[in-house]
Protein backbone atom coordinates (compact mmCIF):
# COMPACT_ATOMS: atom_id res chain seq x y z
CA UNK A 1 0.00 0.00 0.00
CA UNK A 2 1.36 3.07 -0.61
CA UNK A 3 2.21 5.57 2.55
CA UNK A 4 0.50 9.06 0.82
CA UNK A 5 -2.59 6.98 0.03
CA UNK A 6 -3.64 9.08 3.39
CA UNK A 7 -2.53 12.01 1.84
CA UNK A 8 -0.94 13.34 4.95
CA UNK A 9 0.74 16.53 5.44
CA UNK A 10 4.44 16.36 5.51
CA UNK A 11 4.87 16.75 8.64
CA UNK A 12 2.39 14.27 9.78
CA UNK A 13 3.96 11.81 7.29
CA UNK A 14 7.66 12.37 8.64
CA UNK A 15 6.11 11.42 12.27
CA UNK A 16 4.51 8.42 10.63
CA UNK A 17 7.75 7.15 8.89
CA UNK A 18 10.12 7.70 11.94
CA UNK A 19 7.41 5.78 14.00
CA UNK A 20 7.91 2.77 11.55
CA UNK A 21 11.36 2.56 11.58
CA UNK A 22 11.16 2.81 15.40
CA UNK A 23 8.95 0.01 15.24
CA UNK A 24 11.45 -1.72 13.04
CA UNK A 25 13.80 -1.70 15.70
CA UNK A 26 13.74 -5.83 17.32
CA UNK A 27 14.14 -4.37 20.61
CA UNK A 28 12.58 -7.59 22.12
CA UNK A 29 13.59 -9.47 24.90
CA UNK A 30 15.69 -11.64 25.79
CA UNK A 31 19.45 -9.75 25.15
CA UNK A 32 18.60 -6.67 23.96
CA UNK A 33 20.90 -4.32 21.81
CA UNK A 34 20.02 -1.37 22.30
CA UNK A 35 22.86 0.07 19.49
CA UNK A 36 20.00 0.52 17.01
CA UNK A 37 17.63 2.73 19.27
CA UNK A 38 20.87 4.90 20.67
CA UNK A 39 21.60 5.12 16.93
CA UNK A 40 17.94 6.36 16.00
CA UNK A 41 17.55 8.44 19.09
CA UNK A 42 20.83 10.77 18.01
CA UNK A 43 19.72 11.16 14.74
CA UNK A 44 16.30 12.45 16.10
CA UNK A 45 18.11 14.61 18.56
CA UNK A 46 20.19 15.92 15.82
CA UNK A 47 17.78 16.73 12.90
CA UNK A 48 15.48 18.61 15.42
CA UNK A 49 18.95 20.58 17.41
CA UNK A 50 18.32 19.20 20.93
CA UNK A 51 20.75 18.41 23.41
CA UNK A 52 21.33 14.16 23.64
CA UNK A 53 23.67 12.15 26.47
CA UNK A 54 23.71 8.27 26.90
CA UNK A 55 23.53 6.96 30.09
CA UNK A 56 24.70 3.47 31.41
CA UNK A 57 23.84 2.53 35.09
CA UNK A 58 24.59 -1.05 33.81
CA UNK A 59 26.47 -2.55 31.11
CA UNK A 60 24.50 -2.70 27.84
CA UNK A 61 21.68 -0.68 28.87
CA UNK A 62 21.62 2.54 27.74
CA UNK A 63 19.43 5.73 28.97
CA UNK A 64 19.17 8.01 26.11
CA UNK A 65 18.21 11.78 27.54
CA UNK A 66 17.33 14.54 24.46
CA UNK A 67 16.18 18.13 25.96
CA UNK A 68 14.64 20.82 24.46
CA UNK A 69 16.21 23.88 27.24
CA UNK A 70 14.14 25.97 28.33
CA UNK A 71 14.89 29.79 28.29
CA UNK A 72 14.73 30.09 32.23
CA UNK A 73 16.53 26.06 33.32
CA UNK A 74 16.72 26.75 36.48
CA UNK A 75 12.40 25.97 36.90
CA UNK A 76 11.73 22.51 37.50
CA UNK A 77 11.88 20.79 34.15
CA UNK A 78 9.15 18.25 32.81
CA UNK A 79 10.00 14.84 32.09
CA UNK A 80 8.58 12.67 29.23
CA UNK A 81 9.49 9.01 29.87
CA UNK A 82 9.52 6.00 27.69
CA UNK A 83 10.59 2.94 27.74
CA UNK A 84 12.70 1.31 24.28
CA UNK A 85 12.18 -2.68 25.12
CA UNK A 86 9.79 -4.47 23.74
CA UNK A 87 7.84 -8.22 24.93
CA UNK A 88 8.79 -11.27 22.73
CA UNK A 89 6.11 -12.63 20.09
CA UNK A 90 4.93 -15.65 19.10
CA UNK A 91 5.82 -14.62 14.99
CA UNK A 92 3.08 -17.42 13.90
CA UNK A 93 0.32 -15.96 15.75
CA UNK A 94 0.47 -12.43 14.01
CA UNK A 95 -0.82 -11.58 10.46
CA UNK A 96 2.17 -9.56 9.69
CA UNK A 97 5.68 -10.36 10.53
CA UNK A 98 5.84 -8.56 13.98
CA UNK A 99 8.85 -6.17 13.28
CA UNK A 100 8.04 -5.10 9.87
CA UNK A 101 5.87 -2.29 10.71
CA UNK A 102 3.06 -3.23 8.12
CA UNK A 103 0.33 -1.05 7.75
CA UNK A 104 -3.19 -2.93 6.22
CA UNK A 105 -5.56 -0.77 3.90
CA UNK A 106 -7.52 0.27 7.02
CA UNK A 107 -4.45 2.23 8.16
CA UNK A 108 -3.36 -0.25 11.16
CA UNK A 109 0.19 -0.64 11.81
CA UNK A 110 0.89 -3.79 12.88
CA UNK A 111 4.07 -4.40 14.69
CA UNK A 112 5.43 -5.20 18.26
CA UNK A 113 6.00 -1.87 20.55
CA UNK A 114 2.68 0.33 18.75
CA UNK A 115 1.00 0.34 22.12
CA UNK A 116 3.60 -0.79 24.49
CA UNK A 117 5.12 2.12 24.18
CA UNK A 118 7.39 3.42 21.40
CA UNK A 119 4.37 5.04 19.75
CA UNK A 120 4.45 7.21 23.09
CA UNK A 121 8.17 7.59 22.66
CA UNK A 122 7.60 8.88 18.82
CA UNK A 123 4.56 10.95 20.27
CA UNK A 124 7.22 13.06 22.29
CA UNK A 125 9.68 13.85 19.86
CA UNK A 126 6.78 14.52 17.22
CA UNK A 127 5.25 17.07 20.01
CA UNK A 128 9.14 18.77 20.54
CA UNK A 129 8.97 18.89 16.45
CA UNK A 130 5.96 21.16 16.47
CA UNK A 131 6.50 23.58 19.33
CA UNK A 132 9.58 24.32 17.14
CA UNK A 133 7.66 24.68 13.72
CA UNK A 134 5.62 26.77 15.83
CA UNK A 135 8.26 28.89 17.19
CA UNK A 136 6.87 28.19 20.74
CA UNK A 137 10.12 29.08 23.09
CA UNK A 138 9.53 27.07 26.93
CA UNK A 139 10.86 28.70 30.16
CA UNK A 140 10.82 25.11 31.19
CA UNK A 141 13.17 22.46 29.79
CA UNK A 142 11.80 19.41 29.06
CA UNK A 143 13.96 16.32 29.28
CA UNK A 144 12.61 13.22 26.85
CA UNK A 145 13.90 10.09 28.75
CA UNK A 146 14.27 6.55 26.47
CA UNK A 147 15.01 3.72 28.88
CA UNK A 148 15.99 0.02 28.94
CA UNK A 149 14.32 -2.81 30.92
CA UNK A 150 11.18 -1.64 31.76
CA UNK A 151 9.20 -5.02 30.46
CA UNK A 152 11.81 -6.86 32.90
CA UNK A 153 10.88 -4.18 36.08
CA UNK A 154 13.07 -1.68 35.13
CA UNK A 155 15.84 -3.27 37.25
CA UNK A 156 18.57 -2.25 34.64
CA UNK A 157 17.32 0.66 33.96
CA UNK A 158 14.73 3.38 35.71
CA UNK A 159 14.63 1.83 39.00
CA UNK A 160 19.12 2.10 39.28
CA UNK A 161 18.36 6.05 37.18
CA UNK A 162 16.22 7.60 40.11
CA UNK A 163 19.13 7.11 42.33
CA UNK A 164 21.96 8.73 40.26
CA UNK A 165 23.04 12.47 40.04
CA UNK A 166 22.40 12.50 36.74
CA UNK A 167 18.87 11.97 37.30
CA UNK A 168 18.83 14.69 40.14
CA UNK A 169 20.47 17.13 37.83
CA UNK A 170 17.85 16.92 35.71
CA UNK A 171 15.66 18.89 38.34
CA UNK A 172 12.22 17.18 37.49
CA UNK A 173 8.90 18.69 38.55
CA UNK A 174 6.65 16.44 36.93
CA UNK A 175 6.92 13.77 34.78
CA UNK A 176 4.62 11.79 32.26
CA UNK A 177 5.15 7.76 31.25
CA UNK A 178 2.59 5.64 29.44
CA UNK A 179 -0.50 4.41 30.27
CA UNK A 180 -3.21 2.12 28.35
CA UNK A 181 -5.08 2.37 25.13
CA UNK A 182 -8.79 3.09 25.86
CA UNK A 183 -11.21 1.36 23.86
CA UNK A 184 -13.41 4.26 23.50
CA UNK A 185 -13.32 8.10 23.21
CA UNK A 186 -12.40 8.70 27.08
CA UNK A 187 -8.60 8.76 27.69
CA UNK A 188 -7.15 6.98 30.73
CA UNK A 189 -5.17 8.87 32.38
CA UNK A 190 -3.31 6.95 35.41
CA UNK A 191 -2.27 8.24 39.09
CA UNK A 192 -0.97 5.57 40.97
CA UNK A 193 -0.06 1.72 40.66
CA UNK A 194 -0.70 -1.08 42.81
CA UNK A 195 2.23 -2.87 44.44
CA UNK A 196 3.52 -5.93 42.68
CA UNK A 197 4.49 -9.31 45.21
CA UNK A 198 5.43 -12.13 44.02
CA UNK A 199 6.51 -14.77 46.05
CA UNK A 200 7.07 -18.18 46.18
CA UNK A 201 5.27 -20.47 49.05
CA UNK A 202 6.99 -23.70 49.94
CA UNK A 203 4.86 -26.46 51.25
CA UNK A 204 6.83 -29.61 52.53
CA UNK A 205 5.20 -32.97 53.91
CA UNK A 206 5.42 -36.36 54.01
CA UNK A 207 6.02 -39.05 51.24
CA UNK A 208 5.73 -42.44 50.51
CA UNK A 209 3.75 -44.56 47.56
CA UNK A 210 1.23 -43.24 45.51
CA UNK A 211 -0.90 -45.92 46.80
CA UNK A 212 -1.04 -44.85 49.97
CA UNK A 213 -3.21 -42.05 52.30
CA UNK A 214 0.42 -40.62 53.69
CA UNK A 215 -0.93 -38.07 56.60
CA UNK A 216 0.45 -34.16 56.28
CA UNK A 217 1.41 -34.16 52.48
CA UNK A 218 2.16 -30.89 50.76
CA UNK A 219 -0.63 -30.90 48.76
CA UNK A 220 -2.68 -30.85 51.76
CA UNK A 221 -1.10 -27.28 52.58
CA UNK A 222 -1.33 -26.34 49.02
CA UNK A 223 -4.88 -26.77 48.90
CA UNK A 224 -5.78 -25.25 52.32
CA UNK A 225 -4.01 -22.00 51.17
CA UNK A 226 -5.13 -21.70 47.47
CA UNK A 227 -9.03 -21.96 49.37
CA UNK A 228 -7.54 -19.15 51.18
CA UNK A 229 -6.03 -17.34 48.43
CA UNK A 230 -9.07 -18.35 45.79
CA UNK A 231 -11.94 -17.16 48.22
CA UNK A 232 -9.91 -13.87 49.15
CA UNK A 233 -10.06 -13.64 45.24
CA UNK A 234 -13.74 -13.99 44.87
CA UNK A 235 -14.20 -11.50 47.38
CA UNK A 236 -12.24 -8.83 45.56
CA UNK A 237 -13.95 -10.09 41.60
CA UNK A 238 -17.38 -9.91 43.38
CA UNK A 239 -16.43 -5.89 44.80
CA UNK A 240 -15.35 -5.31 41.29
CA UNK A 241 -18.31 -6.57 39.84
CA UNK A 242 -20.77 -4.86 42.08
CA UNK A 243 -19.37 -1.58 42.28
CA UNK A 244 -19.12 0.15 38.51
CA UNK A 245 -16.85 3.02 39.97
CA UNK A 246 -14.26 0.22 40.45
CA UNK A 247 -11.47 -0.69 38.19
CA UNK A 248 -9.22 -3.63 38.35
CA UNK A 249 -6.39 -0.78 40.31
CA UNK A 250 -9.10 -0.64 42.69
CA UNK A 251 -8.92 -3.94 43.96
CA UNK A 252 -6.25 -6.42 44.96
CA UNK A 253 -5.74 -9.64 42.68
CA UNK A 254 -4.39 -13.19 43.43
CA UNK A 255 -3.17 -15.57 40.77
CA UNK A 256 -1.78 -18.64 41.24
CA UNK A 257 1.27 -18.60 38.07
CA UNK A 258 2.93 -21.85 38.73
CA UNK A 259 3.31 -24.90 40.88
CA UNK A 260 6.32 -27.31 40.99
CA UNK A 261 7.19 -30.14 42.52
CA UNK A 262 7.52 -33.79 42.29
CA UNK A 263 9.32 -36.27 40.47
CA UNK A 264 7.71 -39.41 39.89
CA UNK A 265 4.45 -40.21 38.93
CA UNK A 266 3.77 -42.51 41.91
CA UNK A 267 5.35 -40.87 44.26
CA UNK A 268 3.78 -38.26 46.93
CA UNK A 269 6.29 -35.56 46.04
CA UNK A 270 7.78 -34.47 49.64
CA UNK A 271 7.85 -30.78 48.87
CA UNK A 272 5.26 -28.69 46.34
CA UNK A 273 6.10 -25.02 45.68
CA UNK A 274 3.07 -22.71 44.73
CA UNK A 275 4.05 -19.05 43.13
CA UNK A 276 1.88 -16.19 43.61
CA UNK A 277 1.20 -13.14 41.55
CA UNK A 278 -0.55 -10.21 43.82
CA UNK A 279 -1.10 -6.92 42.62
CA UNK A 280 -1.92 -4.91 45.68
CA UNK A 281 -4.21 -2.09 45.92
CA UNK A 282 -3.22 1.41 47.24
CA UNK A 283 -5.67 1.44 50.01
CA UNK A 284 -4.34 -1.86 51.47
CA UNK A 285 -2.45 -1.98 54.54
CA UNK A 286 0.47 -3.99 53.45
CA UNK A 287 1.53 -5.32 57.22
CA UNK A 288 -1.68 -6.26 57.50
CA UNK A 289 -1.92 -7.83 54.23
CA UNK A 290 1.54 -9.99 54.83
CA UNK A 291 0.42 -10.56 58.52
CA UNK A 292 -2.78 -12.66 56.93
CA UNK A 293 -0.28 -14.26 54.12
CA UNK A 294 1.74 -15.72 57.19
CA UNK A 295 -1.47 -16.66 59.53
CA UNK A 296 -2.64 -18.48 56.42
CA UNK A 297 0.66 -20.31 56.00
CA UNK A 298 1.09 -21.09 59.51
CA UNK A 299 -2.68 -22.51 59.66
CA UNK A 300 -1.35 -24.56 56.78
CA UNK A 301 1.10 -26.43 58.07
CA UNK A 302 4.63 -27.10 60.10
CA UNK A 303 7.28 -26.69 57.42
CA UNK A 304 5.41 -24.34 54.94
CA UNK A 305 7.41 -21.05 54.25
CA UNK A 306 7.83 -17.57 51.74
CA UNK A 307 10.13 -16.59 49.68
CA UNK A 308 9.69 -13.40 48.24
CA UNK A 309 10.66 -12.76 44.57
CA UNK A 310 9.62 -9.17 44.19
CA UNK A 311 8.33 -7.55 47.28
CA UNK A 312 7.39 -3.65 46.24
CA UNK A 313 7.11 -1.10 48.76
CA UNK A 314 4.13 1.18 48.71
CA UNK A 315 4.30 4.52 46.31
CA UNK A 316 2.33 6.89 46.95
CA UNK A 317 -0.28 8.18 44.40
CA UNK A 318 0.07 11.58 42.59
CA UNK A 319 -2.04 14.50 43.90
CA UNK A 320 -4.81 15.36 41.66
CA UNK A 321 -6.19 18.52 42.88
CA UNK A 322 -5.61 22.08 42.26
CA UNK A 323 -2.87 22.30 44.27
CA UNK A 324 -0.54 21.07 41.77
CA UNK A 325 0.08 23.57 39.02
CA UNK A 326 0.82 20.78 36.34
CA UNK A 327 -2.41 18.72 37.13
CA UNK A 328 -4.56 22.11 36.95
CA UNK A 329 -2.43 22.62 33.32
CA UNK A 330 -2.96 18.69 32.46
CA UNK A 331 -6.36 19.34 32.81
CA UNK A 332 -6.98 21.96 31.49
CA UNK A 333 -5.50 20.91 27.95
CA UNK A 334 -8.74 18.15 28.12
CA UNK A 335 -11.47 21.02 28.88
CA UNK A 336 -9.77 23.15 25.78
CA UNK A 337 -10.15 20.27 23.81
CA UNK A 338 -13.41 19.05 24.61
CA UNK A 339 -11.79 16.21 25.86
CA UNK A 340 -12.92 13.57 28.27
CA UNK A 341 -10.59 11.51 30.56
CA UNK A 342 -10.69 9.07 33.37
CA UNK A 343 -8.34 8.99 36.34
CA UNK A 344 -7.84 5.20 37.78
CA UNK A 345 -5.09 3.31 39.44
CA UNK A 346 -2.75 1.36 36.79
CA UNK A 347 -3.67 -2.36 37.18
CA UNK A 348 0.08 -3.33 36.47
CA UNK A 349 3.75 -1.67 37.16
CA UNK A 350 5.40 0.67 34.93
CA UNK A 351 8.39 2.83 35.67
CA UNK A 352 6.67 5.84 37.21
CA UNK A 353 6.91 4.29 40.66
CA UNK A 354 10.36 4.70 40.37
CA UNK A 355 9.94 8.90 39.87
CA UNK A 356 6.81 8.63 42.25
CA UNK A 357 8.83 7.17 44.80
CA UNK A 358 11.27 10.41 44.25
CA UNK A 359 8.64 12.29 45.39
CA UNK A 360 8.28 13.53 42.01
CA UNK A 361 4.75 14.35 40.57
CA UNK A 362 4.17 11.56 37.57
CA UNK A 363 1.49 10.39 35.51
CA UNK A 364 1.19 8.08 33.28
CA UNK A 365 -1.21 8.79 29.81
CA UNK A 366 -0.85 6.91 26.42
CA UNK A 367 -3.19 9.06 24.51
CA UNK A 368 -5.01 6.34 22.29
CA UNK A 369 -8.58 6.09 22.31
CA UNK A 370 -11.06 4.26 20.05
CA UNK A 371 -8.41 1.19 20.41
CA UNK A 372 -8.20 -2.25 21.40
CA UNK A 373 -6.01 -2.83 24.34
CA UNK A 374 -2.93 -5.48 22.92
CA UNK A 375 0.07 -4.70 24.94
CA UNK A 376 1.55 -7.80 25.40
CA UNK A 377 -0.36 -9.16 22.92
CA UNK A 378 -0.64 -11.10 19.50
CA UNK A 379 -1.28 -8.28 16.18
CA UNK A 380 -0.55 -5.35 18.50
CA UNK A 381 -1.38 -2.55 16.07
CA UNK A 382 -2.54 1.43 16.19
CA UNK A 383 -4.12 3.16 13.65
CA UNK A 384 -2.62 5.77 11.79
CA UNK A 385 -5.20 8.04 11.89
CA UNK A 386 -4.93 7.73 15.69
CA UNK A 387 -1.25 8.04 15.57
CA UNK A 388 -1.69 11.60 13.77
CA UNK A 389 -4.33 12.64 16.35
CA UNK A 390 -2.27 11.56 19.68
CA UNK A 391 0.27 14.13 17.85
CA UNK A 392 -2.34 16.90 18.27
CA UNK A 393 -3.18 16.16 21.54
CA UNK A 394 0.38 15.75 23.16
CA UNK A 395 1.87 19.13 22.40
CA UNK A 396 -0.80 21.35 24.13
CA UNK A 397 0.34 19.63 27.80
CA UNK A 398 4.03 19.78 27.09
CA UNK A 399 3.94 23.49 26.09
CA UNK A 400 1.09 24.51 28.54
CA UNK A 401 2.88 24.39 32.11
CA UNK A 402 6.12 24.99 30.35
CA UNK A 403 5.42 28.13 29.66
CA UNK A 404 4.03 29.36 32.90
Amino acid sequence: MSKNHFHFNEIDQEAINNFLEYLRIPSVHPNINYDACVQFLQNQAERLNLQYRVHYCKPKNPIVIISLIGSDPTLKSILLNSHMDVVPVFEDKWLYKPFDARMDEQGNIYARGTQDMKSVGIQYLEAVRRLQRDNIVLRRTIHLSFVPDEEHGGKLGMREFVKTDEFKKLNIGFALDEGLASIDNTFKVFYGERTCWRFHIHCVGGTGHASLLVNDIASDKVRYLLDKFYNFRNVERKRLENDNKLTIGDVTSINLTMLDGGNQLNVIPNELIMTIDSRIAPTTNLQEWEDTIMRWCKEAGKDTFIVYDQKHPQVPVTNLDDSSPYWVAFKNVFRKLDRHMKMEIFPAGTDCRYIRATGIPAIGFSPICNTPVLLHDHNEYLNVKEKKRIHKLSTFPIANESVR
